[in-house]
């Protein structure tokens, strides 16, 4: 790794482990809760400890004066739940016009194992080709989607977070296998740093073991966005979360330390 692109791994992670807030679903899901007022959000999770946030390159005047010196990325793909497959993620960005955004990195969506496998696995060599060029990282949001896939099983898994690593990227992005055992293999199966999403918020609770049993495993961190962005307070989930991560805290010392109820 050269050292254009270690220094800018650094500004998105706190020494190699990750809390990174995405929140380019505005032109997945639209204006939804918590990216209205995207400023605010911004602010608020990183007040409380998220490491970066990730949007969609238009949204980059929106975030620098509200960030708080944390890093930025810029993903680089994109669907809507309107349109006729959100798996069929379409080119939004260059590496270069992520730079000229103020990224330290850039993201993609894959979608291992679906009909669009061949042209992301293209579009993910295309970043991968470019982002060397200016020693920018790579963070493969490398997901098990398909027909006849479980998307959650380890193999599966396994097999998109690997994919990821041979295509060149620098971090990956996959969900959660549901166990700390069972991801222990999805970690084993690549050398690149791995972090959860988050998916469907379940209740804060949840989503800490799930941080928790990824840890467990040999996760690095998380790439966490409804769970978060959502929350009827962000910066409090995200210095819970980045407690799990970068202190070692249990789920229920997380919350308790973050000012969250303690579920049962």
């Amino acid at each position: 790794m050269d050292a254009g692109t270690a220094a800018r791994l650094d500004r998105i992670g706190t020494d190699g482990k990750y809390v990174i807030v995405p929140m380019d679903h505005g032109i997945t899901l639209g204006a939804v809760k918590g990216l209205t007022d995207i400023e605010s959000t911004i602010d608020a999770v990183t007040r409380g400890g998220a490491d970066s946030v990730l949007t969609q390159k238009g949204i980059a005047p929106r975030v620098h004066e509200n960030k708080n010196d944390a890093g930025y990325v810029v993903h680089l793909n994109a669907s809507t739940t309107i349109g006729p497959d959100s798996n069929d993620k379409r080119m939004t960005g260059t590496v270069k016009e992520a730079v000229r955004a103020g990224a330290d990195a850039v993201s993609l969506h894959v979608n291992v194992g679906s009909k669009y496998e061949r042209e992301q696995m293209e579009d993910l060599a295309r970043v991968t080709d470019e982002a060397t060029e200016y020693g920018v990282p790579v963070l493969a949001m490398a997901y098990a989607r398909g027909p006849g896939v479980d998307e959650h099983d380890a193999e599966s898994l396994g097999h998109a977070v690997r994919f990821a690593e041979e295509v060149g990227s620098d971090v990956v992005k996959t969900a959660y296998s549901g166990d700390a055992e069972s991801f222990e293999r999805v970690v084993e199966s690549t050398r690149l740093p791995v972090v959860i999403a988050g998916g469907e918020p379940e209740g804060d609770r949840a989503t800490l073991e799930a941080v928790r049993g990824a840890m467990d495993a040999g996760a690095a961190g998380v790439s966490m966005g409804r769970s978060i962005f959502q929350h009827d307070d962000p910066e409090a989930i995200a210095r819970a979360v980045s407690a799990v991560v970068h202190d070692g805290r249990s789920a229920e010392d997380a919350l308790r330390e973050a000012g969250l109820a303690v579920e049962a």
